[in-house]
């Protein structure tokens, strides 16, 4: 049994009464002795391509292959102006040796922190093949051209979402977005959606990248990708 204690305040006439409820759980459940080994193979140097977009390339590919839940979604780290980290769920849409390429709310928390600071990290977490990928570098904003021919390929309903949305703004009740949409959907009837002005994208050209594959025993194997001038350094590190 676990006993889990949850704080409940009340105020009356500014005497603050701070109760404490105690729930007796009905099946223990304890995270400390959850885990797996990770026994689906390794990863060696003769493995490695020269160059990191190969090898994302190919292990981007195989989680494809096995079907897992959204192979392409990356976790998106960015930092505020004071140092406070940052992360959210996003889709990568394009990548090759100039970068790789996701879109975005112009008026964004991350758009408005990557506007202070360009530096970014992203993380691919492919569980199901006992793999991540890391990745370190810069965020370039994608030209207005670029943008607009990936805007016209998304399905028209997505299209009209992102006039919807004011991402990361504060609204009473769902039923703001719906009825928005709804009253969008009809104006933009007839003829293409145009873009918004404050939706765009970015290529984040890359530093470093990071590829880890589980181990035995917690000996995982890691490599890291590091920019050195116009070739790349390759370094094992300890899991």
């Amino acid at each position: 049994m676990v006993n889990i204690e949850i704080f409940s305040t009340s105020v009356h006439n500014n005497v603050t009464d701070c109760r404490i409820l105690n729930i007796m759980t009905k099946q223990q459940i304890d995270i400390t002795t959850l885990r797996r080994e990770y026994t689906q193979g390794g990863l060696s140097r003769s493995n490695l391509t020269a160059e990191p977009m190969e090898l994302f390339a190919l292990w981007l590919k195989q989680a494809c292959t096995a079907q897992l839940p959204d192979a392409t979604a990356m976790c998106v780290a960015s930092v505020d102006d004071t140092g406070q980290p940052y992360q959210r769920l996003v889709l990568l849409k394009h990548f090759d040796n100039q970068g790789m390429v996701f879109y975005t709310n112009l008026s964004s928390r991350k758009a408005k922190q990557l506007t202070h600071n360009p530096r970014i990290s992203l993380h691919f977490p492919w569980h199901a093949l006992e793999r991540q990928v890391m990745v370190l570098g810069k965020v370039q904003q994608l030209s207005v051209s670029e943008v607009i021919t990936y805007f016209h390929n998304r399905p028209r309903d997505s299209q009209i979402s992102a006039w919807v949305s004011r991402q990361s703004s504060r609204i009473s009740a769902r039923s703001v977005l719906e009825n928005k949409f709804l009253k969008l959907k009809q104006k933009f009837l007839q003829g293409p959606v145009p873009l918004p002005s404050f939706w765009g994208g970015y290529r984040v050209s890359i530093d470093a990248m990071e590829f880890w594959q589980g181990g035995k025993y917690r000996l995982h194997d890691r490599f890291i990708y590091q920019r050195a001038k116009s070739s790349w350094r390759i370094d094992r590190l300890s899991p």
